[in-house]
């Protein structure tokens, strides 16, 4: 759930009167709480995803898992993602409690060890799973753990989003212990979706690029993409997230998600 004061800041931007000029920070403020906005309760939701890892030379190898997310009034998103395939993988687990201020709390759990271990809040920028996704990107994105500033509008990037305008802003983690120092972020104006994103590593060169597709509505108001394709640059590894099978209201509780449910999580 989305913070008070941040809807506030954004009714003021968004209700001022003619002539009034916002500076780029502000509109960058308020083009992520909006996106924010239209984005929150939905409650809870269950979906299936395959886990495309390719290496620089294009050989694939996939992983089938299961996800579980539950909001938290006046906290970030609580996400269970279960691994069941391949077998070298299956019964893998991890645990993350997204949160708006501070560092997240992340768990990971190892059937062969038979042991849940915590992931350091200094390893956020870590490999997840061999993936391209690091563990900072599992974690739901607050609007409070960034600092925020529009560039400029322009066309949104691909053949899905033809004829749409998007903002186009920076975002600065807030955390010196991120893995990266800002994100460049192209958002459609007409349903404020994330589009593309391209990350830039602690040398502020640029690391990976996200990609998002596949748009569908959920309830008549929530957007979810079917494919998350994350390139990077530098190791010529990608890896895509093609997810199904949404359902929403499942009626999860918090009792799903804590470090015993890793355990059994099947």
């Amino acid at each position: 759930m989305k913070h008070t004061a941040l809807f506030m800041l954004m009714a003021i931007l968004v209700s001022a009167p003619a002539g009034f000029c916002q500076t780029p920070e502000e509109k960058g403020l308020a083009i992520a709480v909006e996106a924010d906005k239209r984005d929150t309760g939905w409650g809870d939701s269950v979906s299936e995803m395959t886990m495309i890892l390719r290496n620089r030379h294009g050989d694939e190898s996939r992983r089938i898992i299961t996800s579980k997310t539950l909001e938290v009034p006046g906290d970030g998103d609580k996400i269970l993602s279960v691994f069941h395939n391949p077998k070298d993988v299956k019964g893998t687990a991890f645990l993350t409690f997204s949160h708006k201020v501070g560092d997240d709390d992340q768990w990971l759990y190892l059937p062969a060890l038979k042991r849940v271990k915590r992931i350091s809040s200094s390893n956020k920028s870590g490999s997840f799973m061999g993936s391209e996704f690091a563990y900072e990107d599992i974690a739901s994105r607050e609007v409070e753990k960034y600092r925020y500033k529009w560039l400029k509008d322009e066309p949104c990037p691909g053949e899905e989003f033809k004829g749409v305008a998007c903002f186009v802003s920076e975002s600065y983690p807030v955390d010196k212990k991120s893995g990266y120092t800002k994100m460049v972020a192209w958002i459609d104006q007409k349903e404020y979706r994330s589009v593309k994103v391209d990350f830039y590593d602690r040398k502020r060169s640029l690391l990976k690029t996200l990609f998002n597709k596949g748009y569908k509505q959920y309830l008549g108001k929530y957007w979810r993409a079917d494919a998350m394709e994350m390139v990077n640059h530098q190791s010529g590894k990608s890896t895509t997230l093609v997810w199904k099978n949404y359902r929403f209201g499942a009626g999860l509780k918090d009792s799903d998600f804590n470090k015993n449910a890793l355990k059994r999580a099947r």
